[in-house]
């Protein structure tokens, strides 16, 4: 526009188009061809230079010629049918090749196939068009696999061990992390993912992947349903878990070419290495992906380490005073014995007996054994490893079954120990009971009668009964109850009375009757 009006300016004053090609350096055809334009609009100059530059194209264009569209027949024929090819291509089981045979048949002096894949790349790509993201720091973690795997290969036996690689990127910044896991199981990718917020030194508020299983159980467009893992893994974290749309991996643009930009970068430089261990393998790794954050970005003056560092590390959350430690997540029915098994080791827990034929979750790590129901726990227990075992506590059993435990069940020390709490007597007359029997077995049952005492005769005259019985030379349960029964832990003891002959030197004693 500021060309046009120079032109109307030199008219204006007079100079001919051959004074205005010199001023201006516009071919002579078309300062004659904008001449000619301005003349048809039937206003002056002076009107024309006070038009704007939207009014002004508007007339310029309004008073031009249409011109002969001149269409290639073949690109013609093409673009006639381009609605057709994108919604076949949609259909299961339709190629390109496919379509570009029929393509053939009906026109064959058409494209061949090169140039037909180009033309259709051209109009799919105008219908799809890119959309650029606006990321703010320390807000989003994208998170993917690598489609290819890395290798290492073991001293001894020579075998070769795939690795499938976890990627993480946070999109603001491309600072990103890369590890080799020894599987894609969910508990090796929880394993990477606190490696992962460890390398950042912190934790975004979101973490997103696509709908692969170790991240999503159950598919939804609005609310994909996580694995209880995961999920337990973000709250410990604080940091929310989101989806991608189910075949949408362009709703995670960043981690898509973070993984191009790791065969590029890493798989590339270490490809002609033998690696003999995984952490061999991921040594090499952070030391490339290291080199990629140091390297400046394409036509900028700072790299993904300055940028992260100065402007999305502040930012993040702080990581959690201990690393997410793995749980695990199972189901059981609880057995007619009042137990529920954790298979890993064949293990035994109980569970109070009225859930007997319950549904309960099992979730347990390498200390404890939590046991739910309905999301109410109803038991605890520090895990042990030996196998086909049984960890018990005494409030899960039934009040026969304690009874049973109580007689068959316990120790001597427990036996002393309910003695010592009634009194010293009454510990006492156990521990005699007890060295009076051939084995200790035979005095648990005198013992536990005695204890029964306890509840029917009250503490006090089971003490002075005991008391009363270490009198005498027999130590058994039967001893205490007649003592109790015919009440003689009541009777007073009768002190001595005082003799009536009172003492003096001259009395002899049983030396002075000595038989001749």
């Amino acid at each position: 526009m500021q060309k046009l009006r120079q032109i109307l300016l030199f008219l204006k004053r007079g100079y001919s188009e051959r004074a205005i090609v010199k001023q201006t350096g516009i071919s002579r055809q078309t300062v004659h061809q904008y001449a000619r334009l301005f003349l048809e609009t039937g206003s002056d100059y002076n009107t024309l230079l006070t038009l704007s530059d939207h009014q002004l194209h508007s007339i310029i264009e309004g008073n031009k010629p249409e011109k002969e569209q001149v269409r290639d027949t073949r690109k013609s024929q093409f673009l006639d049918q381009i609605d057709y090819f994108v919604l076949e291509l949609k259909r299961v089981g339709v190629t390109r090749q496919l379509l570009w045979q029929e393509y053939l048949e009906a026109h064959p002096s058409g494209f061949q196939y090169s140039r037909f894949c180009e033309l259709l790349d051209i109009e799919m790509g105008r219908r799809k068009p890119s959309m650029h993201f606006s990321h703010n720091p320390a807000q989003l973690m994208e998170i993917d696999f690598a489609g290819s795997k890395l290798h290492y290969v073991d001293k001894k036996s020579g075998e070769l061990f795939e690795c499938p690689v976890l990627i993480g990127v946070l999109p603001f910044s491309g600072y990103a992390y890369v590890e080799a896991l020894d599987n894609a199981s969910l508990p090796q990718v929880i394993k990477g993912l606190n490696n992962m917020l460890d390398y950042l030194g912190g934790v975004p508020l979101n973490a997103i992947s696509d709908n692969m299983r170790q991240w999503v159980s159950k598919s939804c467009r609005y609310e994909p349903t996580f694995p209880q893992m995961l999920e337990q893994w973000s709250i410990h974290n604080h940091i929310g878990l989101l989806a991608t749309r189910p075949g949408f991996p362009k709703d995670k643009p960043s981690i898509e070419n973070q993984v191009l930009i790791t065969y590029r970068r890493i798989y590339a430089l270490i490809r002609n290495t033998t690696f003999h261990s995984r952490a061999e393998l991921n040594k090499a790794i952070l030391q490339k992906l290291e080199e990629h954050h140091r390297q400046n970005f394409q036509k900028k003056t700072y790299s993904r380490y300055q940028l992260f560092n100065s402007e999305e590390k502040p930012l993040l959350q702080p990581l959690p005073q201990t690393p997410y430690e793995l749980r695990h997540y199972t189901r059981g029915k609880v057995h007619k014995n009042y137990y529920v098994v954790v298979g890993e080791d064949w293990h035994f827990y109980s569970v109070p007996s009225t859930y007997v034929g319950k549904e309960v979750q099992i979730v347990y790590d390498s200390d404890c054994v939590e046991i739910y129901h309905r999301q109410e726990r109803i038991a605890l227990h520090k895990r042990s490893f030996k196998k086909h075992a049984y960890t018990t506590e005494w409030e899960h059993m039934p009040e026969n079954h304690k009874r049973i435990a109580e007689q068959k069940g316990w120790n001597p020390e427990y036996y002393l120990r309910k003695a010592s709490e009634n009194g010293v007597y009454t510990r006492e007359f156990f521990d005699k009971l007890m060295q009076s029997k051939i084995t200790i077995h035979q005095a648990y049952g005198p013992c536990l009668g005695i204890l029964r005492l306890i509840t029917e005769y009250g503490p006090a005259r089971v003490e002075s009964a005991c008391k009363r019985a270490l009198m005498g030379s027999k130590y058994n349960y039967g001893v205490v109850k007649t003592i109790l029964k015919n009440n003689m832990d009541l009777v007073v003891e009768l002190t001595e009375s005082p003799s009536p002959i009172p003492v003096h030197t001259n009395i002899r004693g049983a030396d002075s009757y000595k038989t001749i």
